[in-house]
């Protein structure tokens, strides 16, 4: 790509990454996705959404299908599948170094997600793929007529282990309090399953089996008590953890590596803005992922008017 700059970089291509690139070309701006994956983000790992506003139910990579043609009407240059070995957001010029190419832009907003956060106990990382899944939409059917435990008590846990008992015999619920956080809506669909069974104020302590797993030891937060559960899978669902390993270190971020912003989804450094699920928000949602992204594009937009009408005043060098 040679010495080419562009106007504006978007690292992440889901539901943020994408609303932030056609917010930023609406805003006749130079800009481009870069993602390590192929666009969609995590709607694509969701079997229904059914509260983005304007579809009452729709499947996951549908409405992530959805977005990407949007895009594409605006021509919205994508690369996709890079494999990113740095990037350098101090510079005056953003640089985002892959195994491909180097890509320079003067603006970049980040939008790179979160993943599921792990457990942190033993047996998580040895079975992973052998009974332990982060994603109930992918693994699911691989548990048929098993029984399996699902660790949270959010929307996401609660709805996941709503999904599996579509092919589990039996569904555990484990959540470390004493009531679920998961919508009012969410657990009334949950408490009338009848393969479900819910498992308050305890946490998982190891993940045990041969080859594959086979049992959950698990403690009461409240008595101290442990004991054991026998069951064929383990699906973690206990929040997100930011996807910011090259990241770290140059903006601000809180104690979760999620990346602090303002209200107009501008970072610590300027010319580099945050949007969705990877800044530091009381929710993260599609819906609210379009919106920070729609702001951190018309940010970056509103950053670059104001530079170049201060260079072409004298004010700034070009």
């Amino acid at each position: 790509m040679g010495e080419k700059i562009f106007d504006c970089l978007v690292l992440g291509g889901g539901p943020a990454g994408m609303s932030a690139a056609l917010y930023a070309k609406r805003g006749n701006i130079d800009v481009a996705i870069i993602d390590t994956n192929t666009l969609g983000g995590q709607p694509v790992n969701y079997l229904e959404i059914e509260n983005y506003l304007g579809f009452p139910l729709i499947e996951g990579w549908e409405l992530a299908e959805k977005f990407e043609e949007h895009i594409n009407k605006f021509n919205i240059q994508k690369f996709t599948n890079e494999e990113i070995q740095s990037i350098d957001l101090i510079s005056d010029i953003k640089t985002i170094k892959t195994l491909k190419d180097t890509y320079k832009a003067r603006t970049v907003i980040v939008a790179t997600g979160a993943k599921s956060a792990k457990l942190g106990i033993r047996g998580e990382a040895e079975f992973l793929g052998k009974g332990v899944s982060y994603c109930a939409v992918c693994d699911g059917a691989f548990y048929k007529d098993k029984e399996v435990v699902v660790i949270g008590g959010g929307n996401a846990a609660v709805e996941e282990g709503i999904y599996l008992t579509k092919f589990a015999k039996k569904v555990y619920i484990m959540h470390r309090r004493d009531e679920l956080r998961a919508d009012k809506i969410v657990q009334k669909r949950a408490f009338e399953n009848n393969k479900i069974e819910f498992i308050f104020d305890s946490i998982p302590l190891e993940i045990q089996g041969e080859k594959r797993v086979e049992k959950l030891i698990y403690k009461n937060v409240k008595t101290d008590d442990k004991k054991e559960l026998n069951i064929q899978g383990v699906f973690p669902y206990i929040g997100f953890s930011p996807n910011v390993e090259l990241i770290n270190g140059q903006i601000i971020q809180d104690e979760k590596g999620f990346i602090r912003v303002d209200e107009n989804m501008r970072t610590s450094e300027v010319g580099v803005f945050a949007a969705g699920d990877v800044r530091k928000t009381p929710l993260r949602q599609v819906i609210t992922a379009v919106s920070d992204g729609a702001v951190a594009g018309m940010s970056a937009v509103r950053y670059l008017e104001e530079v170049d009408m201060l260079i072409k005043e004298g004010a700034l060098k070009a």
